[in-house]
C-alpha cells in the first residue's frame, strides 16, 4: 500500500475512532440533559432546532469546505486562507445575529405558534460565532490532512461540555424548564472555546502578523467562489428543515390535532427516533471529511481511476456502516431508547425509517465527492429538489389525519429521491 493511501485511510481511522469515542460521550451527554430537562423540556428545545440548523448553515456558509478544498490544492498560504476565512466567516455572524435578535419573537409566535421558543433562539445565535470559528480551523487542518487536531479537539470539548452540564444544568433546572434549556445552549460556547484552543496549538508557530494574518481579497473571493455554490445544497436543505415544524404544525391543527400532541410527538420524532437512526452519522462525516480533499486533488490532477477509487472506498466503507447499525437499531430499538432516554417513545417511527436509512448513510459520500469535483451546483439542485418534494408530501399527508407518520413518509420519500439523483450524478461526471 502507498504512502498516499496509508495518508487516506489513516486520516479515515483517525476520525472514525475519535468520532466513534465523541459520539459516546456525546450520547451520554444527551441522556443527561434529556433526564434533567424532561420531555416538555426536551419539545421546546427540539422545535427551535430547525431554525437553529438554518442560521448555522447561513453563519460557516461552506467556509470549512472552501479552506480545505483551497489548502489541498495549494492554492496561497494556508495562514492567509485561514485568516481570510475567519473575518469573513464573523462579520457574516454578525449580521446574522442582529437580524435575529430582530426577529425571534416573530418566529416564535407566528410562525413556530409557540411564544416560548423565542428566548431559546436568541440563545441559540449567539453561539454561532464560536461554533463557526471551530468550524474553520477544522477546514483548515482537513485541507492538511492532519485529523489528529480535529481528534483532539471533538473529544476534550465533550468531556468539558459533559462537565459544565454535569455540574450546572440541575442547578438551573432548578429555577424552571426554560433557565436550563438556554444554559443548556449558552453551555456551548464554553465548549467551542475549549475547542478553539486546542486548534491554536496546532497551529504552525511564529506566524508574521503583518504578512500572513490580515485578509486577502483574492483568497476571500477564491473562498467565497466555491462556498457559495457548496452552501446552497445545505441552506436549501436546511430551509426546508425550517419549514418542517411550521407546515406540520399548521396543518396538523388544521387537522384537528392538538398543539400539546404535536409538541410531544414532534419532539419525540427528533429528539428520540432521529437521533438515534443518526447515530452512526459522525463514521459518515469522517469517510466524507477525509473524501474531500482526497478526490478534490485526484480530480485537478486528471487522475479518474483514483477519484473512483476513493468514491468506491468511501461508499464501501458508508454501507457496511449503515447496514450493520440500522439492523442494530431496528433490532433493539425498544431496549436502547429505554436505556438512552428512559422511554421508548418513537419506537413505531424507528421500526419504519430504519431499513431506509441505510442509503441515507451514503448520502453524506455522495454529496462530499459531488462537490470535490467542483459539482457544487448538482448538489444544490438535488436538494432543492429533495426539499420541495419532502414539503408537497409532508403537506398532503399532514391533511390525512395520520398525525406525525406524514412526516415519516415524507422523509423516506426525500431519501430515496435524493439518493437517486446523487448516484445518477456521479455516474455523469465519471462515465
Amino acid at each position: 500500500m502507498s504512502r498516499i493511501e496509508n495518508a487516506f485511510l489513516k486520516s479515515t481511522i483517525i476520525l472514525i475512532f475519535s468520532g466513534f469515542f465523541t459520539k459516546i460521550i456525546g450520547f451520554i451527554i444527551k441522556i443527561v440533559y434529556t433526564r434533567i430537562i424532561g420531555p416538555y423540556g426536551i419539545s421546546l428545545y427540539t422545535i427551535a432546532t430547525p431554525t437553529y440548523s438554518l442560521l448555522l448553515t447561513i453563519a460557516t456558509l461552506a467556509i470549512p469546505i472552501s479552506i480545505s478544498k483551497l489548502v489541498a490544492e495549494n492554492k496561497g498560504r494556508s495562514i492567509r486562507i485561514l485568516s481570510s476565512a475567519a473575518f469573513l466567516i464573523l462579520f457574516i455572524n454578525f449580521i446574522l445575529i442582529i437580524i435575529l435578535l430582530l426577529s425571534a419573537n416573530f418566529i416564535a409566535i407566528n410562525l413556530l405558534k409557540e411564544p416560548k421558543a423565542a428566548p431559546i433562539l436568541i440563545a441559540m445565535v449567539l453561539t454561532l460565532p464560536f461554533v463557526s470559528i471551530s468550524s474553520v480551523l477544522k477546514g483548515y487542518f482537513a485541507g492538511k490532512q492532519n485529523m489528529l487536531p480535529h481528534a483532539t479537539s471533538n473529544i476534550i470539548e465533550q468531556i468539558i461540555r459533559l462537565i459544565i452540564i454535569l455540574v450546572i444544568l440541575p442547578i438551573l433546572m432548578e429555577k424552571g424548564a426554560m433557565y436550563a434549556i438556554i444554559g443548556l445552549v449558552l453551555l456551548t460556547i464554553i465548549s467551542e472555546i475549549s475547542s478553539i484552543i486546542v486548534f491554536f496549538f496546532f497551529l504552525p508557530k511564529h506566524i508574521n502578523l503583518h504578512t500572513k494574518i490580515l485578509p486577502n481579497k483574492t483568497i476571500t473571493k477564491d473562498i467565497l467562489d466555491i462556498s457559495l455554490p457548496s452552501v446552497s445544497s445545505r441552506i436549501v436543505g436546511n430551509i426546508g428543515y425550517f419549514f418542517e415544524p411550521i407546515i406540520l404544525t399548521n396543518l396538523l391543527l388544521i387537522s384537528g390535532y392538538s398543539n400539546s400532541y404535536i409538541l410531544a410527538e414532534y419532539g419525540a420524532y427528533n429528539a428520540y427516533s432521529i437521533s438515534l437512526l443518526t447515530m452512526p452519522s459522525f463514521f459518515i462525516a469522517a469517510v466524507a471529511t477525509s473524501l474531500l480533499p482526497e478526490v478534490s486533488k485526484y480530480y485537478v490532477n486528471g487522475n479518474l481511476v483514483m477519484v473512483k477509487r476513493r468514491i468506491k472506498q468511501g461508499l464501501f466503507f458508508a454501507f457496511i456502516i449503515g447496514i450493520s447499525f440500522s439492523a442494530i437499531i431496528y433490532l433493539f430499538r425498544d431496549p436502547l431508547l429505554f436505556t438512552l432516554y428512559k422511554t421508548t417513545i418513537g419506537s413505531k417511527y424507528i421500526k419504519i425509517l430504519a431499513p431506509v436509512f441505510v442509503l441515507f448513510y451514503l448520502e453524506g459520500v455522495l454529496t462530499s465527492a459531488l462537490q470535490a469535483m467542483g459539482y457544487a451546483k448538482t448538489t444544490m439542485q438535488i436538494s432543492l429538489y429533495g426539499v420541495i418534494l419532502k414539503l408537497i408530501i409532508l403537506s398532503i399527508f399532514s391533511l390525512c389525519h395520520i398525525g406525525i407518520y406524514s412526516l415519516v413518509i415524507a422523509e423516506i420519500i426525500n431519501i430515496l429521491f435524493v439518493v437517486f439523483l446523487n448516484v445518477k450524478a456521479i455516474k455523469k461526471v465519471l462515465l
